[in-house]
């Protein structure tokens, strides 16, 4: 069953943030994930919530998803997102 990684994210350094949307792509595709949404135009419906940029990243399994965020390979370009960013990232079982 598919999992989502749902972020909002709100960049704070803009120059950094672009190395890491540079850097990105290949460690999420090594874990069969691939962007669903990647910082489109958003449109609030209901409720307080007003997103910055919001990025939706599919991937295989729940556990899949768990184990791209906690990788090796993820952890230099997580630590250049928090570096360039203010993200709140939730991770979803699909049905």
């Amino acid at each position: 069953m598919s999992a989502y990684i749902i972020a909002d994210v709100e960049i704070t350094d803009p120059v950094r943030y672009a190395e890491y949307v540079k850097v990105v792509p290949a460690t999420i595709a090594r874990y069969g994930g691939r962007f669903v949404v990647r910082g489109g135009r958003t449109e609030t419906l209901e409720g307080p919530w007003s997103p910055k940029r919001v990025v939706v990243l599919e991937f295989p399994t729940f556990e899949r998803a768990k184990e791209w965020w906690a990788s090796q390979d993820y952890s230099a370009p997580r630590a250049l997102r928090q570096s360039a960013s203010i993200s709140r990232l939730i991770v979803v079982q699909g049905v």
